[in-house]
């Protein structure tokens, strides 16, 4: 008797032109760069406040840099870091360490240089890529003393903008632009980038190698490195491109104003761009008002988003002066996407808004919501192309549970990360036998639309971005006033959640919250600095004596 295949809920209704079932090749990722310049050499690839680079240009640029980094030193499995803004020199920069075997290590250009200096050492990062900017030359200064950090590779900023842009911004911004002394350890990158571009090409295993080091929170604590293949970003890169139906290959615009640091919009803006020879129109800050004006102007076509970047927009006091007809999908991740949000772009744009899911740990998209079909109200979607989410028990994490009840959201497929760097135990605890458990609470309907209802880890996500409470409250415990803290996230209608501190005092000393937030100013990124503070008598504890969060949120809620 021949044994029946499983047949999962979603099967029955998903997209009529998507196919569920399907086997990927292995592929290295940064073959998506050289598939699109062959096809498409003069087709724009970035659009950079109005200079335009194209396909075959960004691979002559990619493969000089290529070679230069190996004249440098560069070998397979070198650690690379990127500490830039969205700009033409991430993307030359990340595809030509990509080409030549090394390891994308993505940094936060907010990040303090003590924040930064952890996942240096971590990662064993040893060049970094960076920008003659005093914001990020100054840190990258500072690393160099006190971290395993060998070399710096400075591009000039300006020289990516248009004339005369750039010409005006050594004039008028001529502070923000770092003073620079190249020397062996401060390398230009005009230098290395000055050869023919014959680099010497190095044998990639896409299932084995990594091609990103991503720094995450994972299901719990202080971030860890999630170790991305080739295989597991190529694919879910290809898995993306699938699911967005409908897209012309060379002829979509792409707001790319998510930074590319961010999983996220390395996936789903960068390489996604990449791989459907899309115009990247770059952003390097978010000026709503600028991205409004640009797809107005420039006709944008598609853009993904965080929902704070949807509410800005939906706020923004002249939206009804700008046309956004041109848009053809947004789609929404990085946080729960409030429905009340979703309907009002909608109604704004007149383009239809998905929200999509996934973690750094799935590289990072998982699930979402058909472009074209049913969306159903709170729902992430069902899951992409040859993966299975399936909703099992919180306890054992084991039994799978029936339809509709609720349990822990597990991923199978080929975007599951590797692992985690230098964490063995921590990979043991998130995969197990191949399937990722994420720490996310929902369930499953009958027609395999997955709802997302909380989450086990702690992990606030404000904007956007992760932000763990724990690495919070290990700064706020350095100050000497400081007897307890706690960390908990409260729910915002703009940022989706905000940092709040709960701070009991030592006996005797006296502190406010200007003055704590000044202390941790120097010690963490921004939008990780708590945006309330409330100083009590005593936390409250459970039984075996920890602090109770439960008890903390229940009490900011009322």
């Amino acid at each position: 008797m021949t044994k029946r295949k499983k047949e999962y809920p979603w099967e029955k209704k998903y997209p009529e032109n998507i196919s569920w079932k399907c086997e990927f090749e292995n592929k290295p990722l940064y073959s998506i760069l050289d598939d699109a310049a062959k096809k498409f050499p003069d087709n724009t690839c970035i659009n950079y406040y109005g200079r335009k680079y194209s396909f075959a240009e960004v691979l002559e640029s990619t493969n000089k840099m290529a070679k230069g980094l190996q004249q440098q030193g560069l070998t397979k499995g070198t650690r690379v870091g990127l500490l830039m803004p969205n700009c033409p020199q991430f993307v030359i920069a990340y595809y030509a360490v990509l080409k030549i075997g090394g390891i994308v290590v993505n940094y936060n250009p907010l990040y303090t240089t003590n924040e930064l200096s952890k996942q240096v050492n971590d990662s064993h990062t040893t060049i970094m890529v960076t920008l003659d900017l005093n914001m990020l030359y100054n840190k990258t200064s500072n690393l160099l003393q006190t971290t395993p950090l060998e070399k710096v590779i400075i591009a000039e900023f300006k020289s990516a903008l248009p004339f005369p842009k750039d010409i005006l911004f050594g004039f008028f911004k001529k502070e923000e632009m770092a003073s620079v002394a190249f020397s062996r350890i401060n390398i230009n990158a005009n230098d290395i980038m000055n050869n023919d571009g014959k680099y010497l090409q190095v044998n990639i295993d896409p299932k084995e190698d990594a091609a990103v080091y991503q720094y995450t929170g994972g299901t719990t604590g202080i971030a860890k490195a999630a170790i991305l293949t080739h295989s597991n970003l190529y694919i879910n890169t290809i898995q993306s491109g699938m699911w967005f139906e409908g897209l012309e290959e060379g002829k979509e615009r792409m707001m790319a104003i998510l930074p590319f640091f961010h999983v996220f919009a390395m996936t789903v803006v960068m390489n996604l761009s990449i791989l459907k020879a899309c115009e990247m129109i770059v952003h390097s800050k978010l000026d709503v008002g600028a991205l409004l004006k640009d797809i107005s102007k420039k006709g944008g076509t598609l853009l993904p988003g965080v929902p704070t970047l949807f509410a800005a927009i939906n706020n923004h006091k002249r939206i009804k002066s700008y046309n956004l007809s041109s848009l053809k999908f947004c789609i929404s991740g990085g946080a729960p996407l409030p429905l009340d949000i979703k309907e009002k772009f909608e109604e704004k744009s007149k383009c239809t808004l998905i929200e999509g899911y996934g973690l750094t740990e799935s590289s990072p998209v998982a699930a979402a919501n058909p472009l074209f079909g049913e969306n159903k109200s709170g729902s992430i979607g069902m899951p992409l192309p040859g993966t299975i989410i399936e909703i099992r028990s919180t306890e054992g994490r084991r039994p799978l549970l029936p339809k509709d009840k609720i349990g822990e959201i597990c991923i199978k497929g080929p975007q599951v990360m590797k692992g985690y760097l230098n964490n063995e135990k921590e990979t043991k605890e998130t995969i197990k036998n191949g399937v990722l458990h994420t720490g996310d609470v929902g369930y499953m309907d009958k027609d395999g639309y997955i709802f997302v209802v909380d989450r086990l880890k702690e992990m606030i996500i404000s904007s956007g971005f992760n932000v763990y409470p724990r690495e919070v409250e290990e700064e706020i415990y350095k100050h000497p006033a400081v007897e307890e803290a706690c960390v908990i996230g409260v729910e915002n209608s703009y940022r989706g959640q905000i940092v709040k501190a709960f701070v009991v005092l030592r006996q005797g000393e006296t502190l406010i919250d200007k003055d704590l937030k000044h202390f941790l100013s120097s010690k963490l990124a921004k939008y990780k600095l708590p945006a309330e503070i409330e100083f009590i008598d005593s936390l409250p504890k459970t039984m075996i004596g920890k602090i109770s969060k439960k008890d903390l949120k229940q009490n900011s809620d009322n």
